[in-house]
């Protein structure tokens, strides 16, 4: 998850159930309009489906009245996609493909356009959407920051949006109706206590950052600092760098590292592709396996081999499986029923006592 400028520190979202997921049902083939939409299987089948956690008192909804929006039949809509970076990273190759599939499978109408990491061009990409007459907007935010041009246009032609996986700093059930993503601080206590149970809890390690300007990195990075301070004083953070969430500059960053810091006992990776560059930067500076301990996010492929290789030593799983819970909320809400403004899933982890016999259900 990834890319670019100002940083703010979020609340912690709440959590709200939506039992209605477990109702999904099957329809015709969509009517796809994309860049290059796939007839690949079914990410989703491939892996785990989203769940939503348990509901915490107090969490505040939204419905179409409250909004100010009118119900419509999602069958019968038009779906913009707005995914905001490049699909070479596995994570946006999974949620853009769960969208589609989703999509194909309700047989709703779909729009979709990529970012390539630009933010202009993400800006522009969902007006564009909204012009060709999208009902209703997925968006995958790059940063949390600048989307008042696009709330100005949504709110013009009364179209709901539900953002994933990045938080968009604005009000919920006004600017847009629903933000879906897992627990980004909790990911980074998880991350902390795999780092601790594989370190023993002393010596010193570093953070590979992921990129600023979004709560993403704000929030894994505090959730790992807060309970290393709570649970291990003897493990320092000596080294913190941005790695763009990027595979290539997560390699660039340890090779820097290893030079001022060849003590280095472990790397927190805030995704998998900058935890892949590390393991690159070490086989390259000739360190065996295990010598430097590795904690990622995310639960790609390559990285759960990488922790049946010996290489990496934890990954907390973020499932970028969207596709199904999004329509879910989409449906909903179109339908006059209350949703949640924030819906936390709920993610797993491999370890080594887990990594062989659970690959199949990495992404």
């Amino acid at each position: 998850m990834q890319r670019t400028t100002h940083r703010r520190l979020l609340a912690r979202p709440v959590v709200v159930s939506l039992a209605a997921l477990v109702a999904l049902t099957a329809t015709s083939c969509a009517k796809s309009e994309d860049d290059g939409a796939s007839d690949t299987t079914s990410s989703a089948a491939a892996g785990s489906e989203q769940k939503v956690a348990e509901p915490k008192p107090g969490s505040k909804t939204c419905t179409i009245d409250a909004f100010g929006g009118k119900k419509l039949d999602l069958e019968n809509a038009t779906v913009g996609f707005s995914q905001s970076e490049k699909e070479a990273n596995p994570f946006r190759i999974a949620e853009t493909q769960s969208i589609k599939d989703e999509a194909k499978k309700r047989g709703v109408k779909l729009l979709t356009a990529n970012a390539q990491s630009q933010f202009s061009k993400q800006i522009s990409d969902v007006q564009d959407l909204l012009a060709k007459g999208a009902d209703l907007l997925v968006i995958a935010p790059l940063n949390s920051d600048g989307w008042e041009p696009v709330f100005k246009a949504a709110a013009a032609k009364k179209v709901p949006i539900v953002t994933i996986d990045r938080k968009i700093n604005a009000a919920a059930c006004k600017d847009y109706v629903s933000f879906i993503a897992s627990d980004f601080v909790e990911q980074g206590k998880r991350a902390a206590d795999q780092m601790i149970e594989a370190t023993g809890g002393k010596g010193e390690v570093a953070i590979l950052l992921g990129a600023a300007g979004n709560n993403v990195t704000t929030e894994r990075t505090k959730g790992f600092k807060d309970q290393i301070a709570a649970k291990a004083p003897g493990l320092k953070v000596v080294f913190e760098q941005t790695g763009d969430f990027a595979r290539e500059k997560g390699q660039q960053v340890t090779e820097q590292l290893i030079q001022s810091k060849p003590g280095i006992k472990g790397i927190y990776a805030e995704n998998d592709e900058m935890g892949l560059g590390a393991v690159a930067a070490l086989k390259g500076a000739g360190k065996k396996a295990g010598a430097v301990k590795i904690v990622t996010v995310d639960g790609t492929r390559n990285a759960v081999q990488g922790i049946a290789d010996g290489w990496i030593s934890g990954v907390v799983e973020s499932n970028p499986r969207f596709g199904p819970l999004a329509f879910q909320t989409l449906d909903s809400f179109t339908k006059g029923d209350e949703v949640a403004q924030d819906i936390i899933i709920q993610d797993g982890a491999y370890t080594p006592d887990n990594a062989k016999s659970d690959i199949a259900k990495a992404y």
